[in-house]
């Protein structure tokens, strides 16, 4: 049973969501103690609660403790894969995208495949927006093996949820080492998206943005405004440029809030983008982190590089080592940080 304290680094519930997924993949048990404690709200939440819950269910899997709020959980895989479809209702605004980065890798790196669909949030705090994730996410991914799609089939907000995503997950036997470190000029996409509200506020999204870049000297002439039904009114943004060859991979998304301009949603969404690509670097600092757990699974040495290391970073390589063994190496290069993972 390998014990991971969920207090340490950043502290969140990214950390049981590694956990539980290399649990799953490597059949090896785990416990996680401390859940969230530094948080607000310690202990387990609705969307952490079902992401393992999802976890469990298709890895016939045993597990103590899983209710809201516990500050501890045991997670002990079977040899079986219960899956092929699945339904989920996180039965709040709970983070689809975040469900979905743990159910991702554990399924495919374990050498099954399934068809899921959830319902939940798609664009909610404290989550990448479900467009970071089929743009940006699943794109690196499949470049080291692991494929996956995503069809939006209805948008979730804070805070009534109802948003509907279906997801494809397809095996992966041997994930790929990897070099992710060519962060060269490539124009930026723009997909804008509000729902109950007026269209010009994904299209006054889309101008600030570009207001933005302009002002970085970053061009971009491929954009798109939408507007899709929800249960409570949103939005979001999603700035991105994806390349095959080695990079980059770098997103800014953004949400809209209650008292929070569209100018403001675009601007933030362009300043998250802009900090990667100003660098020059291949990925983005939220992307770093979710690396991760692919590549602490591939045998070799993998390498890429970001403008900026996160408290999920350092804590999502601190559980990866404990839990596969894997070594890892965070060292300051120009204008960013290289990121290595060996096995």
């Amino acid at each position: 049973m390998f014990r991971i304290d969920g207090s340490q680094g950043e502290g969140g519930g990214q950390i049981l969501r590694t956990a539980v997924s290399l649990s799953a993949i490597t059949g090896k048990p785990v416990e996680i103690t401390n859940i969230r404690s530094k948080r607000p709200n310690p202990g387990l939440r609705p969307s952490h609660l079902t992401a393992v819950k999802v976890l469990a269910d298709l890895f016939g899997a045993k597990v103590e403790n899983l209710k809201v709020g516990a500050d501890w959980v045991r997670f002990e895989p079977s040899s079986r894969f219960e899956g092929a479809t699945a339904k989920v209702d996180i039965g709040t605004a709970g983070s689809i995208p975040l469900t979905l980065m743990a159910v991702v890798p554990a399924v495919s790196l374990s050498g099954n495949e399934l068809e899921i669909e959830i319902t939940g949030g798609t664009d909610v705090k404290a989550s990448p927006t479900i467009d970071y994730v089929r743009f940006v996410v699943a794109e690196i991914f499949r470049s080291i093996g692991i494929k996956f799609s995503v069809d939006v089939v209805k948008r979730g907000y804070y805070p009534k949820g109802g948003g509907i995503v279906k997801a494809t997950i397809k095996a992966c036997r041997s994930p790929a080492a990897s070099e992710f470190l060519n962060g060269r000029y490539v124009e930026p996409k723009i997909t804008s998206v509000c729902s109950e509200l007026p269209r010009h506020v994904a299209e006054r999204q889309i101008a600030s943005a570009l207001v933005s870049l302009e002002k970085a000297g970053i061009k971009c002439s491929n954009y798109s405004a939408s507007y899709e039904t929800a249960l409570s009114p949103g939005t979001s943004i999603l700035l991105y440029s994806v390349s095959d060859f080695g990079g980059p991979y770098i997103g800014g998304d953004s949400i809209g809030e209650i008292g929070k301009r569209a100018e403001a949603v675009g601007r933030e969404a362009a300043d998250r983008f802009t900090e990667s690509a100003l660098a020059g670097t291949a990925v983005d600092p939220f992307l770093a982190d979710m690396l991760v757990l692919p590549l602490c699974l591939a045998k070799g040495r993998s390498i890429y590089k970001t403008a900026r290391v996160t408290g999920h970073l350092r804590t999502n390589l601190a559980v990866a080592g404990a839990v596969t063994g894997c070594r890892s190496d965070v060292k300051p290069a120009e204008n960013g940080h290289l990121v290595t993972i060996e096995t």
